[in-house]
C-alpha cells in the first residue's frame, strides 16, 4: 500500500485530530475558474458596475444607463464589461444601437455558495 492509499489519520501526526468534512472542498479545476471570477471582481470599477447592472429591475441595464458616475472613459467602462463578461458574471445582447448587460445568475449562485460557510462562534465574533 502507498502513502498515498493510507487513510488520513495515519499520516497525520501524533495528538492531531482529524475533523469531519461537512461539504466538500473545492477541486484544482474549480479553484482556478473561481480564482479568475474573483480577479474579475477585484477591480473596484468592475464590482461598481456588476453592482450597478444587478441594482436595475431585472438585473439587466442598457451600457447607457450604466456609464454614468464613473471617471473612466466610455472605453475603460467597455472593457472592464468585457471582463466581467468573460469571467461568466454578465451576459450581454445587442439590441438596435445599444448593448443590454445582464447578471447571470448562475454565476452569482456559485459565489455565494463558496462564500456560504458557516462559521463557528467565536470566529463569527
Amino acid at each position: 500500500m502507498s502513502k498515498r492509499e493510507l487513510p488520513l489519520t495515519a499520516v497525520t501526526a501524533p495528538g492531531c485530530e482529524v475533523t469531519p468534512l461537512v461539504r466538500q472542498p473545492l477541486t484544482p479545476p474549480a479553484a482556478t475558474e473561481l480564482a479568475a471570477v474573483f480577479k474579475a471582481l477585484s477591480d473596484p470599477v468592475r464590482l461598481r458596475l456588476l453592482s450597478v447592472i444587478a441594482s436595475h429591475v431585472g438585473q439587466e441595464a442598457c451600457v447607457c444607463d450604466i456609464s454614468d458616475g464613473f471617471d473612466v472613459s466610455q472605453p475603460t467602462i467597455s472593457h472592464h464589461l468585457k471582463v466581467l463578461r468573460e469571467a461568466g458574471l454578465l451576459s450581454s445582447e445587442r439590441r438596435g444601437s445599444w448593448v443590454y448587460y445582464r447578471v447571470e445568475p448562475d454565476a452569482l449562485r456559485q459565489l455565494s455558495s463558496l462564500l456560504d460557510i458557516a462559521l463557528p462562534e467565536a470566529a463569527a465574533r
